[in-house]
């Protein structure tokens, strides 16, 4: 005679949590998307993103942003690349102080990092008066909207890349050597692809992170339309200025964009398998 079965135990058993703990979680869930989902709930009931196109003031903000977050983003990975293999392959003196000066930029409030590249490349700082003597002028400009998009959003693809690439598996990339494979096609052929789950994620981040600045954009390039004005100084500066519409109807572009590239950063995968035969 056979025993028996037993009766599979209930979900939240088998995960060890009990019902209290799924609603505190489902009410903090709640309370933290809420006041996002009131707001693109605003803008679609009260028609702002489909006026959108009649507000020039967005349209001039939103093309600027998505090209100066565009050449943020490449800067961020001409600096980064080399910077993240060093420090995932690398240990040496002074490392660790160097990581903490990088992942700075992340926990300073952004008003301050905006002050800092004033007082290093502003017209009276440290670099701004020998630029201003070769008729360079950076703030206020287009240019510095750049430099302080990359200068608060390049930390997070280099902590991103550098997770990716402490994470490759070396026999593979000693496997590799083995068949006849340089450095350079070693990097581009396996390192790369095997560490691109970490990159495309740093990547999507460090763009939402651009595409979000304010503070050291406004302390550092001002707020001129056609010129600096991006779409989040667009959202103050509207609000400021009474037009609550156009205000909506930018916030609701940048929420749908971070959530859009949030979600793609959990939802997709980039990371493919590799075999490192005949890469000689």
């Amino acid at each position: 005679m056979t025993a028996p079965a037993l009766a599979a135990p209930p979900r939240s058993a088998r995960s060890g949590l009990g019902w209290p703990l799924q609603a505190l979680a489902a009410l903090a869930g709640i309370a933290l998307g809420l006041p996002i989902v009131v707001l693109v709930a605003h803008a679609i009931a009260a028609g702002a993103l489909v006026e959108v196109a009649g507000f020039s003031v967005v349209v001039d903000a939103l093309a600027l942003s998505l090209l100066t977050t565009s050449i943020s983003l490449v800067l961020s990975v001409v600096i980064g690349l080399p910077l993240a293999l060093v420090l995932a392959r690398r240990r040496f003196r002074g490392s660790t102080l160097l990581e903490a000066v990088i992942d700075l930029p992340i926990v300073l409030p952004p008003a301050v990092a905006g002050l800092a590249l004033l007082l290093l490349l502003g017209r009276n700082g440290l670099l701004g008066e020998p630029l201003q003597a070769l008729g360079i002028t950076i703030p206020f400009t287009t240019l510095a909207v750049v430099l302080a998009q990359t200068f608060v959003s390049a930390p997070f693809f280099i902590r991103s890349a550098r997770a990716g690439f402490a994470s490759v598996d070396h026999d593979l990339e000693d496997a590799a050597r083995v068949d006849g494979a340089n450095e350079r096609r070693l990097f581009a052929a396996v390192t790369v692809p095997l560490a691109s789950t970490a990159l495309a994620a740093g990547l999507v981040m460090s763009w939402a992170r651009s595409l979000g600045e304010f503070g050291a954009t406004i302390m550092f390039a001002g707020n001129i339309q056609g010129r600096t004005q991006t779409l989040p100084l667009v959202v103050y500066g509207e609000f400021q200025g009474g037009n609550l519409d156009a205000s909506i109807a930018a916030a609701s572009i940048l929420v749908l964009a971070a959530f859009g590239v949030l979600v793609a950063v959990r939802v997709l995968h980039w990371g493919r398998a590799l075999d490192v035969r005949g890469l000689g």
